[in-house]
């Protein structure tokens, strides 16, 4: 077990060497001078440049630019952005925050209610309701995500006004950034008002959660009814209700254990999705997350917040399947003996 940790966080550490020579060589192909995408600064005077020059190694060869950047990277020297002037680590620890929160909770909606729908399939495949299961579950998996949400703010914001449509909270509501996630800020906060601030902010957050956690629950759902079609196959299984016992207890001690191994690994694959997925999300509802910092990026040309965003996002989903792969490990004995 320890040799096999040992392997992922090489394995992890060679991912990051690669994903941040590739955010290296960005500086370099993205238009405009390199010093300028390095440091982020519009303007460099005449007596910035050799200070800059020797301090970002740029007369040397690009090991030594490279050496130079990794060690920014790790003393939090992230450059500026081009649009703010403000520094870019700064920005992204204050926009992070909001991107995991949204991420979050439509990957538990996705897990408690996947899962179960998921079992109910399962249990009778021909019947008619797995089949209705698992047209609901194909439809909402070809459903475009902006189509979606765009969808539901016609229907519960503009049509029945019971939601808003974009943002985390009313403006009325001033609360201090804390942890960055904004349910646990207003519990935090010592607000007269926390109640109605919570309930605002849930009304907030629940429209793009659903849109978010409508692909990965159906991906779930689908999972899991193969998982658990494949798993009541097994001989053991067929031993078990030999003996016996009634179905519901061989789905309980032996069949679900056993089916949601498996299901373990699709959190980090589910939760990569959600990453991708958040960008447009957080667009059309204006949520104030690095996904929709890194569009705006894209469409500003802000080069320093493009190469600073793709290193920070690749490297939090690939650590999170890492990790992912790793709790499989551990719960699955026959893993563990590869």
């Amino acid at each position: 077990m320890i040799l096999y940790l040992l392997r992922r966080m090489f394995l992890l550490a060679f991912v990051f060497i690669a994903l941040s020579i590739f955010a290296f060589s960005l500086g370099y192909l993205f238009p405009g001078e390199p010093l300028q995408n390095f440091t982020g600064l519009r303007h460099i005077s005449a007596e910035q440049l050799p200070l800059l020059q020797q301090e970002y190694r740029m007369g040397q060869g690009y090991i030594a630019q490279y050496l130079a950047y990794l060690g920014r990277i790790f003393s939090g020297n992230w450059a500026l952005s081009f649009s703010s002037q403000q520094p870019l680590l700064q920005e992204m620890q204050m926009l992070m925050p909001a991107t995991l929160e949204l991420a979050s909770y439509a990957l538990l909606i996705s897990f408690f209610i996947g899962i179960p729908i998921g079992i109910i399939a399962a249990i009778k495949p021909e019947g008619t309701l797995s089949k209705l299961i698992s047209a609901v579950a194909v439809a909402g998996y070809s459903i475009p995500v902006f189509w979606w949400a765009l969808l539901l703010i016609m229907l519960f914001s503009l049509a029945l006004g019971w939601l808003p449509t974009a943002g985390r909270i009313g403006v009325l509501y001033e609360i201090n950034h804390v942890t960055g996630f904004m349910l646990p800020d207003i519990l935090l906060s010592g607000t007269a008002h926390r109640q109605e601030a919570m309930l605002n902010a849930l009304r907030h957050l629940l429209l793009p959660t659903i849109v978010l956690a409508t692909f990965p629950t159906t991906v779930m759902i689908r999972f899991t009814r193969d998982a658990m079609l494949d798993v009541w196959e097994q001989s053991y299984i067929k031993t078990a209700r030999a003996k016996g016992l009634n179905r519901g207890q061989v789905l309980y001690r032996h069949a679900l254990r056993n089916a949601l191994l498996p299901v373990i690994r699709q959190i980090g694959l589910q939760f990569s999705t959600l990453i991708t997925l958040a960008m447009i999300t957080e667009v059309i509802f204006s949520w104030p997350g690095i996904g929709r910092w890194l569009i705006d990026s894209i469409y500003q040309r802000n080069y320093p917040a493009i190469q600073a965003g793709l290193l920070v996002i690749s490297t939090l989903v690939i650590t999170v399947n890492m990790l992912t792969e790793i709790l499989h490990t551990v719960f699955n004995p026959l893993a563990r003996k590869r």
